[in-house]
């Protein structure tokens, strides 16, 4: 890894670096929290819940406990990934017949109480601590308590995505996530003790205590009061799942991604199509063209094939394989933008916080949790102090589509979190980048920036992104608008605030002299911690 001075771009902070542990998050004091539980003895797995419980209390327009959650492990012993799908499931009562009698098919509201799905966050942080956590789980949510009953200073990022989401908060309960009516102002203290009340009783009891008790009780009646269908039943049979997760080899990498039901697969692709092209220079015309049409290939396949295999299985084996990724590849034009895409079919012999840790034993944990849109529905169980996701929406209602709605089902997931290793098995390191359908682009275009530029992780992170969206790519600004929009592309330059529309991402690599180098995004309020 080399540290460049002579790119185009300068990146605006400096790596982080470290050889006992690392956490990096979108907010300082979610990585405080997690870097004090690894400096108190704890592995990757409970610093890692111990961040995203902070995170729920310092960022709660983007993560909490109404939302889900994944995570890759890597075990430092036995060099094992274990893939965790916290995702919930839409209530069993609810289907496509359903909507279509109250009129709501064609007219489905992305914030509709319809659109929650059962929160899956707490099942996975006590599902991640049962499997390879350390530390009673108490301690481990002792600090998020601290942080939400005594309060804390709210960052001038998430103030700013808090007003423009507060208009969301649609409940009598919204008021548990707003002072006097309105979102926290930058450094303005803010206190949540309902939710400091929930953590406890997660601490006392476990995710038991979550879906089968009061707190499954209250939101089960916040979702019905809004028109929903869920109830406590949901609640009860939900559990989170080990699944076997998914990688391709780029370069000399293997790049690890859970499987579907998450959007990973769109990365793990867009990475085969484009590693057989030429190399061109970082910034360059011809590179980001190339990979924009390697995204908008993958993304055309994985709306159709990113669905839960409980119901429409991904033939993963021949998407992921070469000859799957030659047919591809030989569709995209170097010098020009394709247009309409479809999604292949293989031959047959078929808002969010991401943040990653690693501890001095050689274990990292990459981990990402989500509301989906903001405060997702803006729905707040009364007496929680957390706002329930709009997951749903990202359901098909196309009747045949492998991502259909249907009672029970897990919808298309954007939330992902990457992890990389080397082709020994020997950790690399935890990444990823939050940011909806920005998600597999982020993990495309900082890879690339990684392992073809070789940047270190902060500069990889801080380097000039593209987001393919609706049609159109946005481009921050020093990208080439014009020679692209000369190919083809319907480009827009895209500033200011609204840069987070590029996602928000975090890195952490392991040197195989166990040095920890760390970067965290410029685009968030967070910072990578080491110690």
């Amino acid at each position: 890894m080399r540290f460049p001075r002579d790119l185009l771009f300068q990146s605006r902070r400096s790596p982080v670096m470290g050889t006992h542990g690392m956490v990096a998050s979108s907010q300082p004091l979610a990585s405080q929290v997690g870097l004090s539980i690894l400096m108190q003895g704890g592995n990757a797995a409970d610093a890692a819940v111990a961040t995203a419980a902070a995170l729920n209390v310092t960022e709660p327009c983007s993560t909490g406990l109404g939302g889900d959650c994944f995570a890759l492990y890597f075990e430092g012993a036995t060099n094992r990934i274990t893939a965790l799908n916290a995702s919930g499931r839409a209530p069993r009562t609810l289907s496509i017949d359903r909507l279509e009698r109250e009129g709501l098919a064609r007219v489905w509201h992305q914030r509709h109480a319809h659109t929650v799905t059962v929160p899956g966050a707490c099942s996975g942080w006590c599902t991640l601590i049962e499997h390879h956590g350390s530390m009673p789980i108490a301690t481990i949510l002792a600090p998020a308590i601290q942080l939400a009953e005594e309060g804390y200073p709210v960052g001038p990022i998430v103030a700013h995505h808090w007003k423009h989401d507060e208009r969301l908060l649609q409940s009598n309960a919204s008021q548990e996530l707003l002072i006097d009516g309105r979102a926290p102002r930058p450094g303005e203290r803010f206190r949540n003790p309902t939710l400091g009340r929930t953590l406890r009783t997660i601490a006392a009891g476990g995710a038991e205590a979550f879906y089968h008790g009061e707190t499954a009780t209250r939101i089960a009646g916040a979702v019905q009061q809004f028109g929903g269908t869920m109830d406590v039943d949901d609640l009860a049979s939900h559990e989170a799942n080990w699944e076997t997760p998914i990688s391709t080899v780029f370069r000399d990498v293997r790049v690890w991604e859970c499987p579907p039901n998450g959007q990973g697969l769109a990365a793990l692709l867009a990475l085969n199509f484009y590693q057989e092209f030429p190399q061109y220079p970082p910034l360059s015309v011809e590179r980001l063209h190339l990979q924009i049409e390697a995204m908008r290939v993958a993304f055309a396949d994985a709306d159709w094939y990113v669905a839960d295999p409980q119901f429409a299985p991904a033939p993963l084996d021949l998407l992921l394989s070469r000859d799957y990724a030659a047919e591809r590849r030989s569709l995209i034009d170097p010098g020009r933008a394709l247009g309409e895409l479809t999604h292949g079919i293989p031959a047959l012999a078929s808002d969010t916080v991401y943040f990653c840790v690693v501890d001095g034993n050689g274990n990292a944990c990459s981990f990402i949790n989500s509301n989906y849109n903001g405060f997702g529905t803006g729905i707040v169980p009364e007496g929680c102090g957390f706002s329930l996701q709009n997951r749903g929406f990202c359901f098909s209602i196309q009747r045949g589509h492998p991502n259909a709605l249907a009672p029970g089902k897990r919808p298309y997931h954007t939330i992902i979190p990457g992890m990389l290793t080397h082709l020994d098995g020997s950790l690399y390191g935890p990444f990823g980048v939050m940011g909806g359908f920005m998600q597999p682009q982020g993990h495309f275009q900082v890879l690339v920036n990684m392992l073809d530029d070789e940047m270190d992780p902060q500069t990889a992170l801080d380097h000039p992104r593209f987001c393919v969206s609706n049609g159109g790519v946005y481009l921050e600004p020093t990208l080439p608008m014009a020679g692209l929009a000369a190919r083809g592309h319907n480009a827009t330059l895209v500033g200011g605030y609204d840069r987070a529309v590029f996602g928000r991402g975090q890195v952490i690599v392991r040197q195989p002299d166990g040095i920890l180098i760390a970067g965290s995004d410029m685009r968030s309020d967070g910072c990578a911690m080491g110690w």
